[in-house]
């Protein structure tokens, strides 16, 4: 196939909310250098990371900046040096700059599709599943029987939680969300409890359910929400647990003094998914073990919206109301 000059993007030129957003219909198409792969990307994924470069929490840079850290689609044009992957490929990858008709993709982040997965399947798993996945291994090892809390527990990588958890054989896997309904799908997602935080005190309520234990609490906490439960976190924890505050859906958690971990022995971490998969082998195996989940369907991919390029910014609108569940595509 020929490869045009230009394309549709979505960029942002400075920083602000979803209005900032800006659909580039003449935006380059870029030239792979010679250890890089083009893809043109069929789907893109949305994630909360979107959403800080946006914002400007994270600094996006050079501008107009691209969205994007996901993409799905066939290689249409492949580096000299590279031996991996041909012209023809359906890949999914993980990389800057994808919510647009083409990206150059680096092949030691990107992973072949078996035929049997469908599309749009694999690249809503990247992000959401890599992150939940090296996290449970990573960030805290989750044994069996471990006692555990994710919050929002319906979103994108709540839902992965809940479902890896189970396959990993977790105790008490505990779910908040804002709604009856997203307790629901948590529960049928692998979730053995679910806690309104709109209508119930949720650190209350988790020492409820683990008051049984020899040491009431749970030995790690999966927190995307960030400052309006750090606080519960600290106190829900067991002895030597581990909080893993992995984004800031309410906020930024606020400084706090390191001494408060002493009582218990908690850590604390801010995992980021990149820093897990930066070497090739690193990603290559986290990747082959997703595509299994994903192939022998022990893992289930919801979907909430997909959306055109156009619609980014209602899009953007959609993940910071939390009241979405599952994955948020766009489809070029």
């Amino acid at each position: 196939m020929s490869i045009p000059t230009t394309q549709r993007a979505v960029q942002i030129n400075r920083t602000g909310g979803p209005e900032v957003i800006e659909i580039n219909t003449a935006a380059p198409v870029p030239t792979p250098n010679d250890n890089e792969i083009l893809v043109n990307n069929q789907f893109a994924g949305l994630n909360y990371i979107d959403t800080y470069f946006r914002s400007g929490l994270y600094q996006p840079s050079p501008y107009p900046y691209t969205l994007g850290r996901e993409g799905e689609g066939h290689v249409v044009a492949v580096g000299s040096n590279v031996t991996d992957f041909k012209v023809g490929d359906r890949v999914a990858y993980t990389g800057p700059n994808t919510q647009a008709e083409y990206t150059v993709a680096d092949p030691n982040k990107t992973i072949k599709i078996p035929d049997e997965i469908k599309p749009g399947v694999t690249v809503a798993s990247m992000i959401q599943g890599l992150t939940a996945l090296t996290m449970i291994r990573e960030s805290h090892l989750v044994k069996a029987g471990d006692s555990i809390l994710v919050h929002a527990a319906a979103g994108g990588v709540g839902l992965w939680l809940c479902q890896l958890l189970r396959i990993v054989g977790a105790g008490k896997i505990i779910a908040t969300a804002s709604t009856e309904e997203k307790l629901e799908l948590a529960k049928a997602n692998g979730a053995t409890h679910g806690i309104n935080y709109t209508k119930e005190d949720w650190v209350a309520k988790v020492k409820e359910i683990t008051g049984d234990q020899d040491e009431p609490g749970v030995i790690a906490v999966f927190d995307g929400v960030g400052a309006s439960t750090f606080e519960g976190d600290l106190e829900v924890l067991s002895r030597k647990g581990s909080l893993i505050s992995f984004g800031n859906a309410s906020g930024s958690v606020p400084p706090f003094a390191i001494a408060r971990l002493a009582a218990k022995n908690i850590k604390v971490m801010r995992p980021q998914l990149f820093a897990y998969i930066a070497k090739k082998e690193e990603f290559t195996a986290y990747a082959n073990e997703l595509l299994e989940l994903l192939k022998t369907e022990k893992i289930q991919v919801r979907i909430h919206e997909t959306y055109t390029l156009e619609q980014a910014p209602q899009a953007h609108k959609d993940i910071e109301s939390r009241g979405t569940t599952g994955k948020l595509l766009y489809k070029l």
